[in-house]
């Protein structure tokens, strides 16, 4: 073998090898073969904080088998990614495999394109230390602060609780914004709009300013009767709309979320997907940059599509001052292609990634804005009317960024023909109570958008950040339904003022980030016994550190040692003098029987208690749906107390309310059914109950596929993505190809024998970490082979037992 060509992924590998020649052999490494253990053991503080690297145990044979390659080769190609994590991969697999110096050659590209490839091929370099530094600066610094807080939790807050510096911080910016929201007090103004009709056209103006009380607003129209309403003044000037820049790894998860609805992680998996085929650049980048290549050939494009007056080549300036990695923003590699992909998803993430990219070299936009100044006979204000016609759609031809604020401004509308001195016939005015917003809750995207803005994370650390604080129940994102409030208005038509009270739905929040009660807590404790880890700024200039050690301007070793000093010490007198915190607070007191009522974040999560700590009696009920520590009423506990009771009986037997985790429910002898959201489970009738538990009969029976007289825990059923079989507690993969319908229990059994158990190894991995995060355990923790040599005896002791 003349070249091995080593990358990340069989689908990069696919793809290179049909640029090169039967010379090259392309293979994959399957990402990182190299990282920390799972023990305190991993870095070597005393030595200057040197890191203990392991192949990783699903890696050892594909390591073997590159190793045997690499030997037979002439010359090996490290074609990893071109930014910190694909050099340290680079790195990895230099030392993993022994790779002499004078036969490796580190290549780098930012589109996986034949002339890209071959160019690459010319222009080979050495492995960059520095950006393996700042890789590995970074793993390690997490390292310390993630397993220096984790125990300190376990021991002061909860256990199996975690910290980190980016993800407490991405937390701590979600439950702060709450804390605006629930401390925020809505007050309302009356904004006055009149209409008028001109030649069959609505013109609509609006005073100004508005009025903090009916009464005024009241007075305000009562002065307009018997008005003449006159064009007083026209205003007519050019305004243009420019496009944004070309997308960057955070421009476009935000975008794939405000306009396709794709989670963070789902943008990156179809961009990553895209990618190794060819279609589009490298999906994570914080530059706008464009080649010079790449703005001729849009330009042509362009003009060839709509004209040459929609062309306006230019390149972008990157925001972003520490801007890195990569050498240009996310773009089609070839900008002739109009669809790409192999899903419906992929295709319209690639539309979407082509339209900005298009966007970003056409022309502005041009408009003509036109301000109408209207006097009213009876009063000295004036009212205005703003209109606006589009001159030239320039880029707006293509694409229109979307944004995740919300507005009450109508979009202007056109005016019809006014002239000064012009009087307007009067149609009516309305006074309308409007309430003054909250903070807008986060999106995946919108903080992703604040976190980059702080300088916190990069490219490649938004998305699993969001992922983490989400796995961690940290912060949950999900719908909650909103309540209705009383809006009043006045409207003025033929000199009669009337009053109206309609209801308006306000609060509701679709796909919202909230903070659990326990992302509460983990924060306060973290805020006041870390305050330096959780402060914004600190955490954006570690950020420009790892900047500078990538540039070989600082030693990684060093930035360490100066961080871990203080950080020790912290932890040292946190887990000496730190008090135990549970966000307890006492809401009242239990009319029935006297006793205090509190809240309180108990070993199993929040729960609302009657009775003091040491009453013997004293009850306690889990926090369900949308209550919180923070924010739960007296009245509230006490109705979690009423359940469970039984509403009636359906088949002779007895149908009884419960509330849950997540949320109220029917319990008919182990068969639950779920009580719609906005239904009050403490008015539920027996008629409504037998009617939900035969709805959701009919719904299971429509999904299942195949059930076992050998078992009835074994189930074949229809999923979101294809059948699966329902094993106990677990989901089984069912093969592709496999009819879903033709499986024996004896097939069921293998299937549950061949897949892991999560549940069983998340078990073994709690007893390891356990042994590793408190400090007061005598047993070191259990090396991996041993967590699944455990996890697999689980697996086989549970398949046996059926």
């Amino acid at each position: 073998m003349k070249n091995l060509v080593i990358v990340e992924s069989p689908s990069k590998a696919k793809t290179i090898q049909k640029y090169l020649g039967g010379d090259f052999v392309v293979t994959s490494c399957m990402g990182h073969i190299r990282d920390l253990p799972g023990n305190d053991k991993a870095i070597d503080v005393a030595n200057n904080f040197t890191p203990v690297y392991e192949v990783n145990d699903d890696k050892k044979k594909i390591v073997a088998e590159l190793k045997k390659q690499a030997k037979q080769a002439d010359v090996v190609w490290l074609a990893s990614d071109e930014d910190r994590e694909g050099e340290a991969i680079a790195w990895h697999l230099v030392e993993a495999l022994d790779l002499p110096e004078d036969k490796t050659r580190r290549i780098v590209f930012h589109e996986i394109t034949k002339p890209a490839i071959l160019k690459a091929i010319q222009q080979p370099r050495g492995i960059d230390t520095a950006l393996v530094d700042a890789q590995q600066a970074r793993r390690v610094l997490d390292r310390l602060v993630g397993y220096g807080l984790s125990p300190v939790l376990w021991r002061k807050v909860q256990r199996n609780l975690s910290a980190g510096r980016v993800q407490s911080v991405a937390v701590r910016l979600v439950v702060e914004r709450e804390r605006e929201i629930q401390a925020f007090t809505s007050t309302s103004q009356f904004r006055v709009q009149a209409e008028f009709l001109v030649d069959g056209k609505s013109v609509v103006a609006e005073l100004p300013h508005r009025f903090d009380t009916e009464e005024e607003a009241q007075a305000f129209l009562e002065r307009c009767k018997g008005a003449t309403f006159t064009v007083n003044g026209l205003e007519t000037k050019p305004a243009k709309k420019r496009p944004s820049a070309p997308f960057t790894t955070s421009t476009l998860q935000q975008e794939a979320s405000r306009k396709l609805g794709y989670s963070l992680s789902r943008t990156m998996k179809l961009a990553q997907d895209l990618y190794e085929a060819g279609h589009i650049t490298y999906m994570r980048t914080d530059s706008v940059n464009l080649s010079e290549l790449a703005i001729g050939a849009m330009a042509q494009v362009i003009s060839a599509e709509y004209g040459a007056r929609y062309s306006n080549p230019k390149n972008y300036t990157t925001k972003v001052s520490s801007a890195q990695e990569a050498h240009e923003a996310i773009r089609p590699t070839d900008t002739t292609v109009r669809n790409a992909g192999t899903t419906e998803a992929h295709v319209r993430l690639y539309e979407l990634i082509w339209k900005r990219t298009v966007a970003s070299q056409m022309a502005d936009a041009e408009l003509e804005r036109t301000i109408a100044t209207i006097g009213v006979s009876t009063i000295s204000e004036t009212l205005t009317a703003t209109g606006e016609v589009l001159i030239f759609d320039g880029f707006l031809k293509v694409y229109m960024e979307s944004t995740d604020e919300d507005t009450d401004s109508e979009d202007s509308k056109m005016l019809p023909p006014l002239s000064v001195g012009q009087v307007l016939p009067l149609d009516h005015i309305t006074a309308q109570e409007k309430f003054q917003r909250p903070p807008s809750r986060y999106t995946e995207a919108s903080l992703v958008k604040k976190l980059e803005e702080l300088g916190i994370g990069r490219p490649s650390t938004y998305a699993p950040t969001i992922s983490t604080i989400q796995a961690r129940n940290y912060v949950v994102k999900e719908d909650r339904d909103g309540w209705k409030r009383d809006v009043r208005s006045l409207t003025l038509r033929n000199d009669q003022i009337t009053r109206l009270v309609e209801q308006e739905n306000t609060g509701a929040e679709r796909s919202k980030l909230f903070p659990t009660d326990i992302g509460g807590i983990v924060t306060d404790f973290l805020l006041q016994h870390f305050d330096e880890i959780m402060d914004y700024n600190f955490t954006a200039s570690v950020e420009k550190q790892f900047d500078e050690i990538a540039a070989g301007q600082r030693k990684w070793n060093d930035m360490i040692a100066e961080f871990y000093g203080p950080f020790k010490e912290d932890l040292d007198r946190t887990a000496e003098t730190a008090e135990r915190q549970s966000g307890e607070r006492l809401l009242g007191v239990d009319p029935k029987s006297g006793k205090n009522v509190y809240v309180r974040l108990a070993r199993y999560g929040p729960v609302a208690q009657i009775g003091d700590a040491d009453d013997e009696n004293k009850k306690m009920k889990g926090l369900t749906g949308a209550l919180s520590i923070e924010t739960i009423t007296l009245e509230q506990a006490l109705e979690l107390f009423k359940f469970p009771y039984v509403v009636g009986d359906f088949e002779g037997k007895p149908m009884v309310i419960k509330v849950g985790r997540f949320g109220p429910y029917i319990d008919h002898e182990g068969f639950f059914a779920s009580i719609p959201k906005g239904e009050d489970p403490l008015t539920i009738t027996a008629p409504r109950a037998e009617e939900l538990i035969i709805e959701k009969r009919k719904s299971v029976a429509e999904r299942t596929i195949k059930t076992f007289d050998e078992d009835p825990d074994a189930q074949i059923l229809k999923g979101r993505w294809g059948p699966f079989v329902k094993f106990g507690k677990r989901n089984l993969r069912i093969p592709k190809g496999t009819d879903a319908a033709s499986l024996t229990y004896a097939d069921v059994l293998k299937l549950a024998d061949e897949q892991p158990d999560p549940a069983a190894a998340k078990k073994a991995a709690r007893k390891a970490a356990k042994a590793t995060a408190e400090p007061a355990a005598k047993k070191a923790a259990p090396k991996k082979k041993a967590a699944k040599k455990a996890a697999k005896k689980a697996v086989k002791k549970a398949v046996k037992k059926k």
